[in-house]
């Protein structure tokens, strides 16, 4: 039986207010998901003044990045990741940690970008991963690609997946883990399974031990 572990992400910082209506409404989280920079009307970055909010809290870091506007070419996602390192870093994030690339609401995805995002890891300390929806949009198709050409993507990369979408629970009423992969498989070790919550401003996701343990 695999050991899963639940939480939330959020296009909001992390206050106290933010927090406590979490842990009401649904539960202690063992992760955040948060976006390394600001991308306005879409987001707020992430501050180191957060990061020790949440860690003194108990709860771990899940570091995504979200800015760019296409995923197309080799070069774009060698610059993606390397944009992502650094302000991972910047922000005094350290260790073996996946950062995720969001790419759930892209149409405009090919395997080169992949392809570069999982390359630019190889001599950092990090490690790639990719927010993906595998049903809708070109992730399965342009992944699939990659993961034929590309033996980063294939053994290095871990998913985070949007699908499906049975609705956000709380902590104590989880649904039974089983997150959609790529029609070729992967690593899929991550689940977002509930959106836009009605009581919070925050999703749903539940990940497995393997993932956790690479977090902040």
């Amino acid at each position: 039986m695999r050991n899963l572990y639940w939480g939330v992400d959020s296009a909001t910082d992390v206050d106290q207010a933010l927090y406590a209506c979490v842990v009401a409404n649904f539960g202690q989280p063992d992760f955040w998901g948060r976006y390394l920079t600001t991308v306005p009307n879409v987001n707020e970055g992430l501050t180191r003044e957060e990061i020790a909010f949440l860690q003194g809290v108990g709860i771990k870091l899940m570091p995504i990045y979200n800015d760019f506007s296409e995923a197309l070419g080799y070069t774009q996602g060698r610059v993606a990741a390397r944009n992502a390192i650094f302000h991972a870093q910047r922000l005094g994030i350290t260790g073996d940690i996946f950062i995720f690339a969001n790419l759930e609401n892209f149409f405009n995805i090919d395997a080169d970008w992949l392809i570069g995002w999982a390359d630019a890891f190889v001599d950092s300390s990090f490690r790639p991963g990719y927010y993906n929806d595998p049903i809708e949009g070109d992730f399965n198709e342009a992944f699939c690609e990659a993961q034929e050409q590309s033996e980063n993507v294939r053994f290095q990369t871990v998913l985070w997946s949007a699908e499906p979408e049975p609705g956000v629970t709380t902590k104590a009423n989880t649904p039974v883990y089983n997150p959609e992969a790529p029609e070729c498989g992967g690593n899929v070790w991550a689940w977002q399974y509930g959106r836009d919550a009605a009581a919070c401003p925050i999703d749903t996701v539940l990940m497995e031990e393997r993932l956790f343990n690479s977090l902040f």
